[in-house]
């Protein structure tokens, strides 16, 4: 249990802080690789969509049928992934769209840096809050992330890898504005790294207010919304994502390939 424990707070803390890497690329590449990105969020997507309703899931259904009987235990499970899904759609209608991490940003972006933008207020205002924005929407992952690699290492580290990947996109999100208002790269990556911390928050939270509470019922809720939350990331961020930086249907051949690897190494753990 304590070696699953320090896995799963390596696990979400290594997602979480992969909005630095994307704030990292920003700095030290000139040109977005776009096709690299697309397969990337695509390949992020089909693990997580393939890991949600192959897997999580039915775990989820699995222990709440154990514990409350076949059709209370199903209506529960349902329940729980609608309630994932509708968490993670509140967190989105309470961001404005200028602070909305789902604003597609590229490295060219920083070579674009009007001179009269240094030391504006107002964009370093828009960048604070998008990283602000980021790290709400990064909280629950964290639970997403932690809860998983706690029940079983292998989907942790699955799901772990395909957060990972979409953050860094996000990383480029926070720091592009900010250093369009200050100049400074170094406070640009700090806000973007900063952004990344509340996935291990977010673990930190799960630790200590639902671990104490964690039975058949409480597990198979969160595993649900997890689900939930995952395939609402999938559909609402990744996808779209992927698809603006698209070329020649590559972010559908990554979504195939995540959803593949997926599945082979689901099989190999069985």
């Amino acid at each position: 249990m304590a070696e699953n424990l320090l896995l799963a707070f390596g696990l979400t803390l290594m997602a979480g802080l992969a909005t630095g890497v994307g704030s990292v690329l920003a700095f030290f590449t000139s040109t977005t690789n776009t096709k690299f990105l697309s397969l990337s969020l695509g390949f992020s997507a089909g693990v997580m969509i393939y890991v949600s309703m192959v897997e999580i899931f039915v775990k989820a259904q699995g222990a709440l049928v154990s514990a409350l009987g076949v059709e209370k235990g199903s209506w529960m499970t349902v329940v729980g992934f609608f309630a994932g899904m509708l968490l993670i759609a509140l967190i989105d209608k309470f961001i404005p769209k200028q602070g909305n991490p789902h604003e597609i940003k590229k490295v060219e972006d920083m070579n674009k840096i009007p001179k009269t933008a240094i030391q504006d207020p107002d964009l370093l205002k828009m960048g604070t809050f998008t990283a602000l924005a980021i790290a709400i929407h990064n909280f629950p992952e964290g639970i997403a992330t932690f809860t998983s690699a706690l029940q079983d290492p292998a989907l942790g580290v699955a799901i772990a890898v395909a957060i990972a990947i979409h953050n860094i996109p996000e990383g480029i999100a926070v720091s592009v504005p900010i250093y369009f208002a200050t100049g400074d790269k170094r406070k640009a990556f700090k806000l973007s790294f900063m952004s990344g911390l509340s996935e291990p928050i977010g673990a930190i939270v799960a630790f200590f207010i639902l671990m104490p509470f964690l039975n058949d019922v409480m597990f198979g809720m969160i595993f649900a919304a997890v689900a939930g939350i995952m395939i609402f990331i999938s559909l609402d961020e990744l996808l779209p994502a992927a698809k603006r930086y698209d070329e020649a249907h590559i972010s559908i051949y990554g979504l195939i390939a995540g959803m593949a690897v997926m599945a082979l190494s689901l099989l190999l753990f069985i």
